[in-house]
């Protein structure tokens, strides 16, 4: 299904069909903009970014590169072309077709979940305002604002089913999306990690490593619905989220890169050396991941859960990948979740998020191993690990539990007195800002990361990606 530019908002959707449906979302879209303005990448409304636009919904050549000021960018609607006599692949209703319409006895279940994922949107876009000021290099900030605009178009994506099939209820959550902010005391966004302020550039490699890893899997989770415009939605953006784990996977290892040149240059591993020359050493590496993974584990909720048994028997939200499975309707199977008081078996349903979340910190795995092959071939030892997902949980068995890094149940006073050698302490973070200098001459990059191994779109690495208003 092709997608149409010459409309005021581009889609697949045959959105000039439905004039009541255009006329409600072009009376929001100048509200989008208006957030794009205030809250959407500081002073940069002016630059030429060299970003890509989506011009179909397959895998292969979908996109299209070119210079574009950001308020201009082209946000529309696109879902994944349709798959031909579609049925539901899990749950209660498996071998059903799929609905075309919300079933009325799950809209207010719908309605919750897709709120909430819309709300994910705007608020990492709002996290990120200021980065643009610091930003490493071109190629990094023009990676920021591509993973900025296409957060903005997945929340275009949110707000779409919203109005398409929710009603007055819909079109009103639609407005609150703009209304809440990202760490507003009064309105903040509806899940913790996105409140959480990220004023550095190794916090937003890290944010989109492990918390833009975690969308993947509620995207892929959705992707299985039984509500086939919410799974053609997210399986289209999926084809963008790569991008956004890419930059996180990719940046953390340029950082990782240009530490251990340094150590290597200098012959030590004594963090306060490596930092006089002006690199992240690693121990600080390790407790900024540290907590951006174990802030983004309790995004998959409790590990026994009732909702996510609803979810799942309902035909609403499945596991990723479903069809790896031998068995899809799991009413009578039972799965071991590990608590505080050893392990406990539940139905299979009720511990859904505990199956996600195993496979989630399976896929953040591999990144890390890579980091790590770093080490190796520079011949230091060192090794960045993850922390259990015992560790720093405020949801679920392990809330508030006192466990340390490896796992181990220690003393509260313990724990509390060492959080500092496992989590960036306010020096740790001082010291990082410090080093947020920004560099804006193509080609060259700050001195904390390595620079690219390749370019954008097959352009060299000193290509001038972002063109900054004089």
């Amino acid at each position: 299904m092709s997608i149409n530019y010459s409309e005021r908002i581009p889609n697949n959707v045959n959105l000039a069909n439905d004039r009541a449906l255009q006329r409600a979302l072009e009376h929001w879209q100048p509200r989008f903009l208006d957030w794009w303005r205030e809250m959407g990448p500081s002073d940069f409304a002016l630059a030429d970014v060299y970003l890509r636009t989506a011009t179909g919904v397959d895998a292969q050549g979908w996109a299209t590169y070119g210079a574009v000021k950001m308020p201009d960018y082209r946000w529309g609607i696109f879902l994944a072309d349709p798959v031909a006599d579609r049925t539901i692949g899990f749950g209660d209703h498996y071998g059903e077709p799929a609905w075309q319409q919300v079933p009325g006895e799950l809209r207010s279940q719908f309605r919750r979940i897709i709120v909430t994922q819309g709300d994910t949107e705007p608020a990492s876009v709002e996290q990120q305002r200021l980065l643009g000021l610091t930003c490493p290099s071109l190629y990094d900030l023009r990676n920021l604002f591509q993973v900025n605009v296409e957060e903005g178009r997945h929340l275009w994506a949110m707000v779409y089913l919203l109005h398409a099939y929710f009603g007055r209820d819909g079109r009103e959550e639609a407005e609150e999306l703009l209304a809440r902010h990202s760490g507003d005391i009064d309105k903040p966004r509806i899940l913790g990690t996105f409140n959480e302020p990220i004023d550095d550039w190794l916090s937003f490699f890290m944010f989109t490593y492990f918390t833009d890893r975690d969308g993947k899997f509620q995207l892929k989770s959705l992707a299985e619905s039984g509500f086939d415009p919410l799974a053609r939605t997210c399986r289209f953006m999926l084809t963008e989220e790569a991008h956004h784990m890419f930059v996180g996977e990719t940046g953390v290892g340029r950082v990782v890169r240009r530490t251990l040149e340094v150590m290597k240059a200098l012959g030590t591993d004594d963090p306060a050396a490596v930092r006089a020359q002006g690199a992240i050493d690693l121990p600080t590496i390790q407790r900024y991941l540290n907590f951006w993974f174990s802030s983004s584990l309790d995004l998959f909720g409790s590990e026994v859960s009732s909702n996510a048994a609803a979810s799942f028997a309902n035909g609403i939200k499945g596991r990723p990948d479903e069809t790896q499975y031998d068995e899809h309707v799991c009413s009578d199977a039972t799965f071991e979740v590990d608590t505080p008081q050893g392990a406990e078996t539940v139905g299979l349903r009720n511990a859904m998020n505990e199956v996600m979340r195993g496979a989630y910190v399976k896929d953040c795995e591999i990144g890390v191993k890579r980091w790590n092959a770093l080490a190796r071939r520079t011949g230091i030892d060192f090794e960045l690990t993850l922390p259990s997902p015992r560790f720093r949980r405020s949801i679920g068995a392990w809330a508030d539990q006192p466990v340390d890094p490896a796992g181990r149940p220690i003393g509260r006073e313990e724990y509390q007195r060492r959080l500092s050698d496992w989590l960036p302490t306010e020096a740790d973070r001082a010291f990082v800002r410090s080093l947020m200098q920004r560099v804006v001459a193509p080609g060259k990059m700050a001195g904390w990361i390595a620079p690219p191994d390749r370019g954008i779109n097959s352009l060299p690495v000193d290509y001038e990606y972002v063109k900054l208003a004089a």
